[in-house]
C-alpha cells in the first residue's frame, strides 16, 4: 500500500473517529491506541508461561482441539 493510499485511509478514520458518539466504542479505541504505545506485553511474561501458550498453539495448529460444550461438559463431571 502507498504512502498516499495510506494517509487517505488515516484521514477517513480521522473523520470517522470524529463523527462517533458510541463510548464503548470510544473507549475501546482509546485501549487499543494505549496498548500499541506500550511495550510487548509477551516480553514481561515468565518463560513457563510461555511455553504453555506455545504449546497451546502448537496444539491447535495440529488440530488437537476440543469444542467448547464438550469442555464445559467435561469440567463439569470433574
Amino acid at each position: 500500500m502507498s504512502t498516499a493510499e495510506l494517509n487517505g485511509i488515516k484521514l477517513d478514520l480521522i473523520h470517522w473517529i470524529n463523527k462517533l458518539s458510541d463510548s464503548d466504542l470510544i473507549q475501546f479505541l482509546d485501549g487499543l491506541r494505549i496498548s500499541r504505545e506500550k511495550n510487548d506485553w509477551w516480553e514481561e511474561l515468565p518463560i513457563d508461561q510461555k511455553k504453555q501458550i506455545l504449546a497451546g498453539i502448537k496444539d491447535a495448529d495440529d488440530g488437537n482441539l476440543m469444542d467448547s460444550d464438550k469442555f464445559w461438559k467435561n469440567l463439569s463431571n470433574a
